[in-house]
């Protein structure tokens, strides 16, 4: 994530959840912040899986490690 997109999406989180806002950010919007650039990580990188080569369909290794990079927001 850049800068601006970490602070944007700051922004978005004190916005959206105006019941923990102080005179500065709460720990409960710091924690939604890094849980949201968690996810975002996530389908990036499960993206690069995705656009990996083909090996002709012996295996689908795009899928099996996108797949497996998306299951580990359930753990």
């Amino acid at each position: 994530m850049t800068q601006d997109e970490i602070i944007f999406r700051l922004k978005s989180i004190v916005h959206g959840h105006q019941e923990y806002t102080t005179w500065t950010v709460s720990t409960p919007h710091l924690v939604m912040l890094v849980n949201s650039a968690i996810e975002m990580e996530r389908e990036a990188c499960a993206k690069v899986c995705e656009e990996l080569e083909d090996d002709g369909g012996k295996w689908d290794i795009q899928q099996h490690c996108a797949n497996a990079i998306r299951a580990r927001r359930q753990a």
